[in-house]
C-alpha cells in the first residue's frame, strides 16, 4: 500500500496471516575426513574443500580410486595369522606408509544406506603409488597446513564427522584428534563424531583403557565409540592382483607350481606391459596356481578388515530417514559384513557398555546366530550422564536446536514486544506439536511433551528488554530407548 493516503482512490494492502514455520534441519549428512588419490573438478582443485557428493560414482568421479597397498610375504611370527608355504609358516604384511581407507570405507558407508556427504580431502596419494605417510598435521593443521576444522566451520550442512584414516596414524595420534573432533562438535553444537578404537593384539580391556584415558573428559556427548573393527567383503577378488604383491617378492622362486613359475618368466620378459598383459597374467596365476590363489586372498582378507565409522554414518542416515533420528540407531544389522574381528559376549560388553568411573562408554558391534552381525549399544561417550547418555537424546537435541535457531532468525531485530513473542511462541509449538505427533517426544498429551516460554516475567526482566535480548525457554520430553527391557516372571497357585 502506499506510504501516504493522498490521492483520491482505492488502496489495496495485504497482511500475513501466518506466521513462519520452522523446518527441521537435515540429521544424518556425514563429512568424511581423509586422503584421497585425487580432488579435482572442472580442473579445480577440492583440497581442504568440503566438497558434497551424493553416490559413490562421484566420489570416483571426484576423488578417484583406492590405494594399491602393496604387501610382503615373511616368515610368520607368533600370533600372526598365516599360511604353509613349502612346509613354512608365511604371513602376509602390508607394506609401511600403505594403508589407506577412507576409499573402502565410503564403500562400507554407501553400503549400509548413506546418502549425501561431504568429502574433505586433506591430502592426495594419486602421485604417490610408492607409499605415503599418514601426518597428524593434515588433520590438526600446523604453520603451513589448514586446520579442517576451522574450514568445517563456515559449512553449515555436515552433521557428523568421520575421520577413518586417522586411526592408521595409531592410538594415541588418533585419539588427540578425536578430542579435537569433539571440542569442534562441541563450538558449533551441530556435530556429532563417530569413533573408531584402534585395531591392536592387545586384549579388549587393555585397547579399551587405552582410549578411555587418552580421549579426555571435555564434550563427551557429543561424540560415541564402536568397537570391534569388521571382516567386511568390500574388496572383491577382482580388486586384488600380482600389483598387490611388493615388488621385492620374487613369485618365480615363491609359487611352488612348475607352470606358475614359466608364466611369471615370460612376464618378466615383457619390456612394458599394458593393461591387457597385467590382466592376462594375473589370470593366467590364478588358473595355474592355487599358492597364487591363496596369496592374494590373504591380501584380500587384510584389506577387509575396517573401522566401523563409516558404515555407522550409513546405519545413522538409514534410521533417521526410515525411523527418525529420535530413534537409536541400534538393534540394526550391518551390511556387507561378514563378521567382527573379535566376538564380544555379552559379559564382555558389562564393562564396555557402562564405565563406572568416568562413564565413557563404548558401543559393541556382536554377531547373533541366525540374525547376523548387530549394532548392540546406542550411548554417547558420556554414558553416566542422564541427560545425555543416548546418542539420539543428543542427536534430537542438536536437530531441535539448531532448526528453531535458523526459523528465528527472521525475528532478529524485530521489535520485542507481545506481538512478537506471541509470533514466535506459535511457531515453536507448532514445531515441536509436529515432533510429538511423529513420536519424537514422549508424553501423551502435547502438554506433557513441551513446554515453550517467552515474555516479559516469563523468561525476561524490563533490563533485559533494554538490552535488547530477547529470551525463550524451551523444554522437550525427548524419548529414550529401551535399553534393558527385565521380564518378571512368578509362579501363582492353582485356583480351580
Amino acid at each position: 500500500m502506499a506510504s501516504k493516503l493522498m490521492t483520491p482512490g482505492v488502496y489495496i494492502e495485504e497482511k500475513n496471516a501466518f506466521p513462519s514455520s520452522a523446518v527441521a534441519v537435515g540429521t544424518a549428512i556425514p563429512v568424511f575426513i581423509g586422503y584421497t588419490e585425487k580432488a579435482t573438478r572442472a580442473g579445480k582443485s577440492l583440497l581442504h574443500q568440503a566438497t558434497k557428493i551424493a553416490s559413490f560414482a562421484e566420489y570416483v568421479e571426484i576423488f578417484g580410486a583406492g590405494f594399491k597397498s602393496q604387501f610382503t610375504i615373511v616368515p610368520a611370527a607368533a600370533g600372526d595369522d598365516c599360511f604353509n608355504l613349502n612346509g613354512v609358516d608365511m604371513s602376509v604384511k602390508i607394506n609401511d606408509n600403505h594403508t589407506a581407507l577412507l576409499f573402502n570405507s565410503m564403500k562400507l558407508f554407501y553400503s549400509n544406506g548413506g546418502s549425501d556427504c561431504y568429502i574433505l580431502s586433506v591430502g592426495t596419494y594419486g602421485d604417490k603409488p610408492g607409499g605415503f605417510e599418514i601426518d597428524v598435521e593434515d588433520f590438526v593443521g600446523s604453520a603451513t597446513k589448514p586446520n579442517p576444522f576451522s574450514l568445517l566451520e563456515k559449512e553449515y550442512e555436515p552433521t557428523l564427522i568421520v575421520i577413518p584414516d586417522i586411526i592408521g596414524l595409531g592410538a594415541e595420534a588418533a585419539y588427540s584428534v578425536y578430542q579435537q573432533v569433539l571440542n569442534h562438535c562441541a563450538k558449533t553444537q551441530s556435530r556429532f563424531g563417530i569413533f573408531d578404537i584402534a585395531n591392536t593384539k592387545t586384549s579388549t580391556t587393555q585397547t579399551i583403557t587405552e582410549f578411555r584415558e587418552k580421549i579426555g573428559v571435555n564434550n563427551l556427548n557429543y561424540g560415541a565409540a564402536y568397537y570391534p573393527w569388521l571382516k567386511t567383503s568390500i574388496v572383491t577378488p577382482n580388486d586384488v592382483n600380482f600389483e598387490n604383491i611388493d615388488a621385492s617378492v620374487n613369485l618365480e622362486e615363491l609359487l611352488p607350481e612348475p607352470a606358475a613359475k614359466e608364466i611369471v618368466s615370460k612376464f618378466k620378459s615383457i619390456a612394458t606391459p599394458n593393461d591387457t598383459d597385467k590382466q592376462n597374467y594375473n589370470q593366467a596365476l590364478k588358473a595355474a596356481s592355487p599358492t597364487y590363489i591363496h596369496i592374494t586372498n590373504e591380501i584380500r582378507s587384510q584389506l577387509n578388515i575396517l573401522p566401523p565409522s563409516a558404515a555407522l554414518a550409513g546405519i545413522y542416515a538409514l534410521v533417521d530417514t526410515a525411523r527418525g533420528v529420535w530413534k537409536a540407531p541400534a538393534n540394526v544389522s550391518v551390511s556387507m559384513v561378514n563378521t567382527p574381528t573379535i566376538n564380544i559376549s555379552s559379559e564382555e560388553q558389562e564393562s564396555l557398555n557402562v564405565d563406572v568411573m568416568a562413564g565413557k562408554s563404548v558401543n559393541v558391534i556382536r554377531p547373533f546366530i541366525g540374525i547376523g552381525t548387530l549394532v548392540w549399544g546406542a550411548r554417547t561417550l558420556d554414558g553416566n550422564s542422564q541427560d545425555w547418555r543416548y546418542i539420539n537424546v543428543r542427536r534430537t537435541l542438536i536437530m531441535i536446536e539448531q532448526s528453531l535457531k535458523l526459523a528465528s532468525r527472521t525475528y532478529v531485530f524485530e521489535p520485542n514486544d507481545s506481538g512478537t513473542w506471541s509470533t514466535i511462541r506459535t511457531m515453536v509449538n507448532s514445531f515441536l506439536f509436529g515432533l510429538w505427533k511423529v513420536g519424537a517426544l514422549a508424553g501423551s498429551a502435547p502438554e506433557q511433551a513441551y513446554d515453550v516460554q517467552v515474555g516479559l516475567g516469563e523468561t525476561m526482566t524490563p533490563n533485559d528488554i533494554l538490552d535488547g535480548i530477547m529470551r525463550i525457554s524451551v523444554r522437550v520430553a525427548i524419548v529414550r530407548p529401551a535399553e534393558f527391557i527385565v521380564i518378571t516372571f512368578q509362579q501363582k497357585q492353582q485356583e480351580s
